[in-house]
């Protein structure tokens, strides 16, 4: 598991803990970290930048000399080959000395004679991608034609000496850049010379400067890309989707750039052993930094508003198997708008290992990891009779999993099915039959309890390990099911994403019923040979959330390895500290043994055999009882 130290603050304050407290404490109170580390140590000193001036470079028709503002006194001069920047940008600075996550460093020094105090990074040299982790930074170039270098010499289609107001075919002719001004993030205004007359299109496109000679559509009064020209990239060399990373942020010159992008965080990676399935999650382990810090742990009640109508009138939901799944609950999102998530999702998501897609996708993460509960999501448009069943699969049944593989199911295999074909394989992976894609209208959200051993026979024999199948194969709490859907759909309302239907399929398939254990301090105390007073046993426990009446011990749904009062004196040991328990000699009474008779009755029928000169077998005890 790995957790994020600013999301971790946000249920209980641990923030001047410093990362070498945090690790001792938490791994002495029972919680193993492996690692933590500091995101922005790998990157230094690279902090935002305001583009003052770009001049073309003496020596070079591709470069530019950028007057960048950097938050000191002075601007900074930096030589850059990228296309796709302008006057007024914020960009990503690495000064003199500075460091890059790939581990380059990065020294000024002279590009063709002229001195350059540093580079402009793009995304790639910061680790991230356009497309999960900055959707919005994502380049469309615009097809320069002064850049074109045919693929075949003999045959170009575009004239080496290409002239303002040249045809280029049909309605598309040659432009020459008079003025590119940004207008908003994203958005340029040109003024172009067309031969003889001027355009003035508006373009997405940002490799676009004064003197570059472009393809002009005077049908659709727009600049074309290479898609337009159905050109190859090739034929264009700087044409390309990859520049410097323009900053859309809340940001100023001489910001540090790990703030900006989320890598002034630490991350703790622990080591969950089996029993403490409830710890893969930032509220499980919130929950133990809590009692380890003797800090106040703040829950979130999720609020969830509705826009009317009714989930019992869309869909109906039926479980052939209630031991291989317990609860399902459901929730209903109509209007639905895919579209990137906001930057502190995204941030949260990627610093936990996740990789952001959109937000449905990235709202079911989100829950998994904060509430430890795995999620679905369905395009309910692709659940043919708007029926939801749990059953096992049937003979011969395949399914094409997310990951475009298609899967051959047997029938100890539990799946989501609609009335003709499965949907899901449950707890490891979604169909992609029923995939969130951009044209998705209406979700159905699912979060439901299934039995651990089936999830792990069916994950092993398709050899699929998922993050779902991984924390479903330890044992879930069902009481989760519901709050994490409402989680969901109190984000869903929070981003914008769409507007939850009223009500909430909640199938209950099997009870679960609530454990109590008995406190008996003398028999704990007994065990761990301590002194430890009824009154701290029950602060200790009472700060884990157990509740206590009396003698009685009501157990949390999320404790499923607690169930005997051995348990509570690990839970009493964990918190008293092992390094506060006494060496102490066992005063315990040791019972008198012996064997029983049926034992005395073996062991002289194998000795008399033994005498007789038989040969004695003892054949392995870990075999199926048919060999």
């Amino acid at each position: 598991m790995i957790l994020s130290r600013k999301w971790l603050n946000e249920f209980v304050d641990v923030s001047d803990i410093s990362d070498r407290e945090f690790d001792e404490a938490m791994t002495l109170s029972g919680s193993k970290v492996e690692t933590v580390t500091a995101l922005d140590e790998s990157l230094k000193n690279v902090v935002v930048g305001k583009i003052l001036s770009m001049e073309k470079h003496p020596d070079s028709d591709h470069m530019w000399v950028c007057q960048i503002d950097v938050g000191q006194a002075e601007p900074t001069q930096i030589v850059t080959g990228a296309w796709n920047i302008h006057v007024g940008d914020l960009v990503p600075v690495a000064q003199h000395k500075s460091l890059l996550p790939n581990g380059t460093k990065i020294e000024k020094g002279k590009l063709r004679g002229v001195v350059s105090n540093g580079m402009l990074c793009s995304l790639k040299e910061l680790s991230l991608t356009a497309e999960h982790d900055y959707p919005y930074a994502v380049i469309t170039p615009a097809a320069l034609l002064n850049d074109y270098k045919p693929l075949d010499p003999e045959k170009p289609s575009i004239p080496a000496d290409i002239k303002a107001g040249d045809k280029v075919f049909g309605p598309v002719v040659c432009g020459k850049v008079l003025e590119c001004e940004t207008q908003s993030y994203g958005q340029y205004h040109t003024t172009l010379d067309i031969g003889g007359a001027t355009a003035s299109p508006d373009t997405a496109c940002s490799n676009l400067h004064a003197g570059d000679l472009v393809a002009y559509n005077t049908k659709t009064d727009s600049i074309c890309t290479l898609e337009d020209l159905h050109a190859e990239q090739k034929e264009f060399p700087h044409c390309i989707a990859d520049g410097i990373f323009v900053l859309n942020e809340d940001v100023k010159p001489g910001d540090d750039m790990a703030k900006v992008i989320g890598a002034d965080d630490h991350v703790v990676e622990f080591e969950i052993t089996p029993n403490r399935p409830d710890c893969l999650s930032v509220i499980g382990l919130a929950r133990e930094a809590s009692a380890t810090f003797g800090r106040p742990l703040k829950l979130h009640t999720p609020e969830v508003k509705g826009c009317g109508g009714s989930i019992a009138e869309l869909v109906d939901i039926d479980i052939e198997d209630g031991d291989l799944c317990p609860r399902y609950t459901a929730r209903m999102v109509k209007n639905v708008k895919i579209q990137p998530s906001p930057a502190w999702m995204r941030e949260r998501l990627r610093n936990s290992g996740v990789r952001p897609i959109n937000n449905i996708v990235d709202i079911t993460n989100y829950v998994m990891l904060e509430y430890g509960q795995p999620m679905h999501a369905f395009d309910f448009s692709c659940v043919e009779g708007n029926h939801i069943i749990v059953r096992t699969a049937r003979e011969g049944e395949t399914i094409q999993t997310l990951d475009g593989n298609q899967r051959k199911l047997t029938p100890s295999m539990l799946c989501i099915c609609d009335e003709n074909r499965p949907v899901c394989v449950a707890g490891v992976m979604g169909g992609a039959n029923s995939e969130i894609v951009g044209d998705t209208a209406m979700v159905l959200f699912e979060s439901a309890n299934f039995n651990g051993t089936s999830v792990h026979r069916t994950a092993a024999a398709l050899n699929m390990r998922t993050d779902a199948s991984s924390r479903y194969e330890k044992g879930l709490d069902p009481m989760n099911t519901l709050k994490a859907v409402e989680r969901a759909c109190e984000l869903v309302e929070l981003l914008g994403a769409g507007e939850v239907v009223e009500g909430v399929m909640d199938v209950i398939a099997k009870d679960s019923n609530p454990v109590t254990v008995k406190l008996e301090p003398e028999k704990v105390n007994g065990l761990l040979g301590t002194d430890v007073s009824r009154e701290e046993m029950v602060r200790i426990l009472e700060a884990l959330d157990f509740k206590v009446e009396g003698d009685t011990i009501h157990v949390p749904s999320w404790r499923s390895d607690v169930e005997h009062y051995s348990d509570i004196a690990e839970e009493v040991a964990r918190f008293y500290g092992y390094n506060n328990i006494p060496d102490t000699l066992s005063n315990g009474l040791t019972a008198r043994r012996g064997l029983t008779d049926i034992q005395q009755t073996e062991n002289l029928l194998g000795s008399v055999c033994r005498a007789a000169g038989y040969d004695e077998i003892i054949t392995y005890s870990f075999i199926s009882p048919t060999y």
